[in-house]
């Protein structure tokens, strides 16, 4: 493992420095090769690293920026007042080589433009993705994009998001000739949009693809395909409901309810399906925490906005590891094959 630094965004998020502060701490904790740097209000930084260890604090550096871009405000106009905010500080990091990757909780839509601009497309790459792991229910794990970056997709961005998502499948979860399907609303070659299955032609002409057809969203956690292609309104759509699906069920396997006369019914079913919570327990979506917007010069992760302190970590750590990883060249490398 070799050092690192990374630069986060500690303003953005839901509660900001209440949760990224403390998620940073976890992440130095847990990778004693990893260097921050904390963008953000120091006034609200500096209380959180009150009494931590030496070596933690040395690994630490605080740029202090009071602005920050509004989760509510429109890309356009958050593009365009962007200037010394937390997020587009952070980002300007990893342009400059001072950070090898950035972590944002902050407003999806702007982070994805900033990226675009300060970052850059790698060469050939017509639009970069939101791509993300997903759990199984066999305790594997698949990859998804695109999941919010492009709400209107061609063909041939389906492709070439099909070609990322492979690569990025080969390096991050050791796969040899993933398996690729396309999100559609039902198996036969007649279903979908147009541009779905013109999607799915390009993919069958394709050799050095393994293209295994078109998949259902009842089957995403099923381990079917390890490249699930979509484009990103879908795949959104779907992503969220997945999530929000698991953490309810786990709600109610924990007996989590505000009906207390259900509670011991709850706990009956755990006791009974024992087996299959600890099943569920590996779709815990905090585990999965961060999308990375793949196609850039440099590694960028979105954290859910919602995340928890462990959540926010786990988007820190897989930040680290795609940077140590050199995804972003291996998939400029990977593209030369297709």
């Amino acid at each position: 493992m070799n050092r690192l630094t990374l630069a986060l965004d500690v303003m953005g998020g839901d509660i900001g420095p209440r949760i990224t502060l403390p998620a940073s701490l976890l992440a130095l904790e847990k990778d004693p090769m990893l260097s921050l740097i904390l963008f953000g209000d120091s006034q609200q930084i500096s209380p959180f690293l009150e009494n931590i260890p030496k070596a933690s604090l040395a690994r630490i550096q605080i740029h202090h920026c009071t602005r920050t871009i509004d989760n509510h405000q429109g890309i356009s106009y958050a593009l365009r007042h962007s200037k010394n905010t937390s997020m587009r500080l952070a980002l300007e990091a990893v342009q400059q080589g001072i950070a090898q990757g950035c972590v944002s909780a902050g407003n999806t839509g702007a982070l994805m433009g900033l990226s675009k601009i300060l970052l850059q497309p790698l060469k050939g790459i017509v639009r970069p993705a939101l791509i993300s792991m997903i759990p199984t229910i066999d305790g594997e794990k698949s990859v998804m994009l695109d999941l919010g970056a492009n709400l209107e997709c061609s063909a041939e961005n389906l492709y070439q998001f099909a070609i990322m998502g492979n690569i990025f499948a080969e390096h991050r979860l050791n796969l040899v000739y993933p398996r690729i399907g396309l999100l559609n609303i039902g198996v036969e070659e007649i279903k979908g949009h147009q541009f779905i299955r013109d999607a799915a032609h390009l993919l069958e002409k394709s050799t050095a693809l393994n293209y295994i057809g078109f998949i259902e969203g009842d089957l995403l956690l099923n381990g079917k395909a390890d490249v699930i292609v979509s484009d990103g309104f879908s795949g959104n759509i779907a992503l969220k409901t997945l999530e929000g699906a698991a953490k309810n069920v786990l709600s109610l396997f924990k007996g989590q309810s505000k009906h207390y006369c259900l509670k011991p019914v709850f706990w009956g079913m755990r006791y009974l399906f024992k087996t299959r919570y600890q099943r569920l327990k590996r779709i815990n979506p905090d585990e999965y925490n961060g999308a990375s917007l793949i196609g850039l010069t440099a590694v960028v992760v979105k954290s859910h906005g919602s995340a928890n302190v462990n959540a926010f970590a786990q988007a820190i750590a897989d930040a680290a590891f795609q940077a140590r990883q050199k995804l972003p060249e291996k998939i400029l490398a990977g593209l030369a094959r297709y």
